[in-house]
């Protein structure tokens, strides 16, 4: 097994490092992490090829295979602090981008992937119900056909992006008796009439991301803004969560990554009862275990998008890698938090970020209760 990167991969991380640090970072720090990032800011990440990074080329995008692109993610919150816009931009190409380019028709494509992927337009994905979380099937969003458009009607909560996003990628039930059979995907446009973009959400981390809820209200969309087939909607969910929940979590590999290289700076320099902090076992070995789990994560994740890209990954793949790097980014932003001691929960630090935004990973893209109800049902339990 070759665990070297290839020339083009160590080119477009270090690429995309230079740029994180160079370009977007002084954009972060100058508003502030916790205010909400711009249009402006997704434009910059545009042009700079972030946005597109997995449309095809074909369709005006970088033609990047998933782990080429959680690549260039990790390599992003490596260089900028801001995790909340990394996440952004992983829901932007892996919950709206992806089910597009794969599965959406040539017409669609060709409207929609070139804007997503320059940076005009942004993209969202309107899955979650206040009914129906974990239980995604659950929805009761109703899509019904109406000569040559299908009529929506539903709500939509948690909705990343949803405040200034042009697309979103809507799940609705077209055939309620046929269950996981019975919904759809469509790609609806935000000034779509009946399209109403709720107020924003105060969360606890993350607080860049702007988000918000959606309703849909006799909501008249396109038959052909169809993603897919009529019924494949939970095939079109499925496909789009292998990506997510193999790729998107690098960027909590990236921000682990900073914030070890953090750690270890203050401890090498602070010193207690005549001696620096990193001379006291109890903070070495915090130290140590913060790096394994950096590596382990990492690794999961990269074998997780490589086979993927290989289209051999499992529901069992991609939920192992979400939940060792998610609950890893935890365990990791708690550690750092304690090391700093004071310094570290107070706000104006920016360390106790971490962990606000680290929990998250834990609930984003499926809880870990239901990774780990995937994990024994793959293993037959």
């Amino acid at each position: 097994m070759d665990f070297e990167w290839s020339a083009q991969q160590r080119a477009l991380r270090d690429r995309v490092l230079q740029v994180a640090r160079e370009r977007v970072e002084p954009v972060c720090v100058e508003r502030g992490y916790d205010a909400h990032f711009t249009r402006d800011e997704m434009r910059l990440c545009g042009e700079h090829g972030l946005l597109g990074l997995c449309i095809p080329s074909a369709d005006g995008g970088g033609g990047h295979g998933l782990l080429d692109t959680a690549c260039a993610l990790e390599a992003l919150t490596l260089g900028c602090g801001d995790v909340g816009l990394g996440f952004a931009i992983a829901a932007h190409l892996f919950a709206c981008s992806t089910p597009i380019a794969e599965f959406g028709s040539e017409k669609l494509r060709q409207r929609v992937l070139p804007r997503l992927g320059s940076g005009e337009w942004i993209g969202a994905n309107a899955i979650t119900e206040e009914g129906a979380g974990s239980d995604v099937f659950a929805m009761t969003s109703s899509a019904r056909r109406d000569g040559d458009f299908y009529v929506l009607d539903g709500a939509k909560s948690f909705v990343t992006n949803a405040p200034i996003a042009d697309v979103f990628v809507v799940f609705a039930k077209t055939d309620p008796s046929r269950g996981f059979l019975g919904i759809s995907a469509f790609a609806v446009e935000r000034d779509t009439p009946g399209l109403f973009i709720g107020p924003g959400l105060a969360k606890m981390g993350l607080s860049s991301i702007p988000a918000s809820g959606i309703d849909l209200r006799n909501c008249r969309v396109p038959a052909g803004h169809r993603i897919g087939d009529e019924g494949q909607g939970g095939v079109i969910f499925g496909r789009s969560m292998l990506w997510e929940r193999a790729g998107l979590f690098a960027i909590w590999t990236g921000d682990m990554q900073r914030r070890l290289a953090q750690a270890i700076e203050h401890v090498r320099t602070r010193r207690q009862f005549g001696q620096r902090l990193s001379k006291k076992q109890s903070v070495a070995h915090r130290i140590a275990d913060m790096k394994l789990r950096l590596e382990s994560s990492r690794l999961s994740w990269q074998r997780a998008c490589w086979m993927v890209d290989r289209r051999t990954a499992t529901a069992l793949d991609a939920a192992m890698a979400k939940v060792a790097v998610s609950e890893a980014a935890v365990a990791s932003s708690m550690d750092v938090i304690q090391l700093f001691g004071s310094k570290g929960y107070l706000q104006p630090g920016g360390i106790e970020r971490a962990l606000r935004d680290a929990m998250a990973a834990t609930i984003a893209s499926g809880t870990s209760e239901m990774q780990r109800d995937i994990i024994a049902s793959e293993l037959g339990l």
